[in-house]
């Protein structure tokens, strides 16, 4: 059967190629598309198992980036019982390198406590150096930065130059290179320094990175920390830290002055600093005996594994408007399927009537049909997933800093069976209409 079927297909090349051509175009793309989705997942994966502690923000920040919480609670948090070290961090945006605006991918300043983050048992970006130094104790204060390859490359840096981030110049005493495009994105310096150069709140912090001393659980030592924060407020952010959100040195200039306000008051917003309810307030003076009402955490505690769900969430969105995609391409093909085998079937009725005449039941009519349109969707789904597989690794080979797409064997054995499938489904109509036809009938149509 399946030598008959091939010899039919073979019969009609060209017809045979174009329904051939669209099911693999279909299927390549179907690959392409999530395998965006399956690299994203990887990435975010491998980046997040790199870090073993606990991150404290602000509660509802998205990422540390949003975040502000006070500086001074580190002296706090250091007492609580099953922590090794309380490191504070700093993100903020770099807008401008070399002078040149930074759009894609983005690049971040990330000021760090020296001397906490030397303490750390497993450090990410100290375990990663490639060359030169890390920051030392030395640098405190000073314009000295660390970088990511991936960063040296694309401004054709090396140890021993300068780097122009927005406007200021700095020293870099190192190299980094973790292997993730998640964070081999920051341009690592003093914290302090980013104080001085008036580019972050002096009183303030994005959140902590927290590294248990391994006596107690992850989820004691989270739950610790918010017991210990629970009933504390965060005041309101100043103009100074919402412009540092920007990642916009302060200005003289009113226009730009006037800019970095509306930015400013814009991220307030997302960030979600909330000022005192009045109505509370009166409330509370009015009825002194009334039971206080119980304030939520201003922060939260998070691990590698909350970020990781988060983003898979994302992902999952992403994986629908994915598929929403590959079933407008795929419905495309399954109707050149039914068409091609439509007109192949109409242009064989006196065949079809002959063979019924000679002893073939109805079922072998369908199961010939069927097999044709079969090996139109293997064949698809087989070049489809090559094509799309080549491709990735193309990609990536092209841009290795930039993305990072991940066709898995699993996402190809799907991806073939489904076009099988979809082939399969192609040519059932046409096998059902030659199927029910008599072999008198089919003589007679032909």
């Amino acid at each position: 059967m399946w030598k008959f079927a091939l010899r039919n297909l073979f019969s009609r090349p060209a017809r045979s190629a174009l329904s051939l051509l669209g099911l693999t175009v279909a299927v390549a793309g179907m690959v392409g598309l999530f395998s965006v989705a399956r690299g994203l997942e990887q990435t975010f994966d491998r980046s997040f198992k790199s870090i073993p502690g606990l991150i404290v923000v602000q509660a509802g920040a998205p990422i540390p980036l949003f975040s502000r919480l006070p500086k001074d609670w580190k002296a706090d948090m250091e007492r609580i019982p099953g922590l090794h070290v309380v490191a504070p961090e700093i993100w903020m945006r770099a807008n401008i390198l070399e002078d040149v605006p930074v759009m894609a991918p983005p690049r971040f300043l990330f000021g760090v406590d020296i001397p906490s983050r030397l303490k750390l048992r497993k450090g990410v970006y100290t375990e990663s150096m490639i060359e030169g130094r890390f920051l030392a104790p030395a640098d405190a204060g000073q314009r000295m930065v660390v970088i990511s390859r991936q960063i040296a490359e694309e401004h054709h840096k090396k140890v021993g130059d300068t780097l122009s981030v927005n406007g200021i110049d700095f020293e870099i005493v190192g190299l980094y290179h973790v292997g993730s495009l998640l964070l081999d994105i920051a341009i690592l310096l003093d914290g302090d320094t980013l104080r001085q150069l008036g580019w972050f709140d002096p009183e303030a912090v994005s959140g902590y990175y927290v590294e248990p001393d391994g006596s107690v659980s992850n989820d004691e030592v989270a739950r610790r920390i918010k017991e210990l924060l629970q009933d504390r407020s965060l005041t309101t952010a100043s103009p100074m830290s919402l412009l540092a959100l920007s990642g916009l040195p302060q200005s003289n200039d009113p226009k730009r002055s006037a800019s970095s306000n509306m930015v400013g008051w814009l991220l307030r917003a997302f960030a979600g600093s909330n000022p005192p309810d009045p109505d509370d307030s009166a409330t509370a003076a009015a009825h002194p005996d009334l039971p206080k009402k119980k304030m939520p955490s201003p922060v939260e505690v998070r691990n590698a594994s909350d970020f990781s769900d988060r983003f898979k969430e994302l992902s999952e969105d992403l994986n629908l408007i994915l598929a929403l995609l590959t079933g407008i391409g795929m419905t495309i093909a399954v109707l050149s399927i039914v068409n091609t085998m439509l007109m192949s079937v109409t242009e064989r009725v006196i065949e079809f009537g002959i063979l019924k005449a000679n002893g073939w039941s109805p079922w072998d009519v369908l199961k010939l049909i069927t097999f044709e349109s079969a090996t139109l969707g293997l064949a698809g789904g087989v070049l489809g997933a090559t094509i799309g597989w080549t491709v990735t690794l193309v990609v990536n080979a092209r841009w290795p800093d930039r993305v990072n797409l991940f066709a898995s064997p699993g996402l190809l054995a799907f991806s073939v069976a489904f076009s099988t499938i979809v082939g399969l489904l192609g040519g059932l109509y046409p096998a059902i209409w030659a199927m029910r036809l008599s072999p008198m009938e089919a003589i007679r149509r032909g």
